[in-house]
């Protein structure tokens, strides 16, 4: 057997290109930042931190805790201090884990609870004087833009419409869109149901109590699924079979993996995945006969989400009594994709209006550096002395 010291080329090109400096463009515009997204809701609080990539961005860090900062609210009209205390060592958390990775571009947004409860502004003023964190509570209309821009690379655009949700812990957001074949999202119209997971539990309770509170729940639910039916005529397009399901929720990730039969939650598994509406009504309906133990058992349950998964599945039923939908695509992503996209269209901006001069005509950088290298020339040079 023969060898041979010839170079192995492809090893030299690849390191070479592993050696290749950044381009300009990459030192620009969203190039040049880390994100950071935080969505405090009604029962979770979550963070992304990212960089960008040719694909979008790469998630470089994450957080996620179940804070229960709604807890009550729907009763008392307050934030709790135990509530609060527990959100503020979360935030904290988020706080920290951006610090350490040196993020430069952030927006950490608020959901239904503190749009709704009289203690929101001395809470926002607690996070932001004991972490330094701004808070900003979001409209409704602004929550399910953000959820529709993190969700949007789960549409599929084949179909002429599509109905996007959002089930949280104090509301549910609904968004009926026009497909466009340049993947253009029209809103026809959207709509806050102001329930969900955490509000609708306590309003109704276990449904351990009773065979009717699941129905109950159902019921109330569709009055306001039923006004924004009337007001599009959703059901129509959906019996020609050209509207996509899409949800998005801690409800609808759920029942993926229930449905699945992980022994532990796997994003890859869930993000993207396509439910029979036959099969997800058949979780839906086991868990609503189901108690609290028997739920907590189900290893993507648990005793954490055990006592409110089943109202999030009265809003999924109550949806598909409406729209009778064959399948639904499940997404494991929503308000904090949606922040990361928007901070790095922004960061794009500021760029190109930082790349503009008063005037409004984009600067030359090339003719103003060979300008500068003129004059430098000419000062250098000696005077010329007449004779």
């Amino acid at each position: 057997m023969t060898t041979t010291n010839q170079p192995d080329k492809g090893r030299d090109a690849r390191r070479r290109y592993l050696r290749r400096p950044r381009s300009r463009q990459q030192d620009k515009g969203r190039w040049s930042h880390t994100y950071g997204a935080v969505d405090l809701g009604t029962n979770n609080c979550r963070l992304l931190v990212a960089k960008p990539n040719s694909g979008g961005f790469r998630v470089i860090d994450s957080f996620s805790r179940i804070v229960r900062l709604g807890e009550g609210v729907s009763q008392s009209g307050l934030l709790s201090e135990a509530a609060m205390d527990r959100t503020v060592e979360a935030l904290a958390i988020c706080a920290d884990k951006m610090k350490r990775r040196g993020v430069s571009k952030m927006r950490c947004v608020a959901t239904e609870v503190c749009r709704k409860a009289d203690n929101t502004e001395a809470f926002v003023a607690r996070v932001k004087d004991e972490i330094g964190m701004d808070l900003d509570v979001i409209t409704t209309e602004e929550e399910a833009g953000l959820a529709l821009d993190g969700c949007a690379p789960l549409l599929d655009y084949r179909n002429g419409h599509a109905l996007v949700f959002d089930i949280g812990g104090g509301s549910t957001e609904l968004v009926w869109l026009k497909l466009t074949p340049g993947q253009q999202n029209e809103i026809i119209g959207w709509t806050s149901i102001p329930f969900g997971v955490v509000s609708l539990t306590e309003r109704h309770g276990d449904v351990s109590a009773s065979d009717d509170v699941y129905r109950n729940m159902m019921a109330e639910v569709g009055t306001h699924i039923d006004a924004f039916e009337k007001e599009h005529g959703i059901a129509d397009v959906v019996a020609d079979g050209r509207v996509q399901m899409l949800g998005t929720s801690g409800t609808v990730t759920t029942l993926a993996g229930v449905h699945f039969g992980l022994k532990r939650y796997n994003r890859q598994r869930v993000d993207g995945a396509w439910l029979t509406s036959s099969k997800m009504i058949e979780i839906c309906e086991r868990l609503s006969m189901s108690d609290y133990g028997q739920r907590a058992l189900e290893p993507c349950i648990g005793e954490e989400r055990a006592d409110l998964v089943v109202s999030g599945c009265a809003i999924v039923q109550a949806m598909h009594s409406a729209w009778p939908i064959r399948k639904m695509r499940v997404a494991d992503r929503g308000v904090r994709e949606g922040l990361l996209q928007r901070l790095m269209r922004e960061a794009d901006q500021e760029a190109e209006k930082a790349a503009k001069p008063q005037g409004g005509k984009p600067r030359n950088r090339n003719r103003n550096r060979r300008r500068r290298r003129r004059n430098a020339n000419a000062t250098s040079q000696p005077a010329k002395v007449s004779s």
